[in-house]
C-alpha cells in the first residue's frame, strides 16, 4: 500500500468518525432544542463528510 493510499484511508475513516460523531451532536442539539448546538453538530457532520470524500480521492490516485 502507497503512502498516500495509507493516508486516503486514515482521512476516510476519520472522515467517517467525524461526520457521526456531527450528526449524533446535530440530533442531540435538535432534540433538546439547542438551535446552537443543532449548528454545530451540523457543520461537523459536513466536515468529516469532506474529509471522507477527500480520502476516498486520495485512495483513487
Amino acid at each position: 500500500m502507497t503512502d498516500i493510499n495509507k493516508r486516503g484511508l486514515k482521512n476516510e475513516t476519520k472522515g467517517k468518525i467525524k461526520e457521526t460523531e456531527g450528526k449524533f451532536r446535530g440530533d442531540v442539539g435538535k432534540a433538546t432544542g439547542d438551535s446552537s448546538e443543532h449548528m454545530k453538530g451540523r457543520v461537523e457532520e459536513a466536515k468529516g463528510k469532506i474529509q471522507k470524500d477527500f480520502g476516498k480521492t486520495e485512495r483513487k490516485v
